[in-house]
């Protein structure tokens, strides 16, 4: 698994580097009326990019601290209630000898 996690890392980069070379031109972005920010086109791409990614990506990392947070928290309920003392269960024979003795408490 490791191995294609490589792979899909290595022709992203390459897919990343063709389109920086192909695209390495300088763009004007008209920020506000007076400001205009000079930059080259494949530094704009990424950081929309990351700006775009910025939002789902914390989602992404609230939903799984909380879920883990819930799993802790169930598994220790179970482990508090696997601890505490059993209850005390009546077999078929328990209840088979106190049904045919009707002198003796029920369990």
């Amino acid at each position: 698994m490791q191995i294609i996690r490589t792979i899909v890392w290595v022709l992203v980069l390459v897919a990343l580097l063709l389109f920086s070379l192909n695209n390495w031109q300088t763009v004007s972005i008209k920020i506000w009326e007076g400001l205009i920010l000079d930059t080259k086109l494949p530094v704009l791409v990424m950081l929309s990019f990351l700006l775009g990614l910025l939002p789902m990506w914390l989602l992404h990392k609230g939903v799984k601290w909380r879920f883990s947070r819930r799993i802790n928290a169930l598994e220790n309920s179970v482990r508090a209630a696997a601890v505490s003392t059993p209850v005390a269960v009546a077999t078929t024979t328990q209840l088979d000898a106190a049904a045919a003795d009707p002198q003796s408490p029920a369990p």
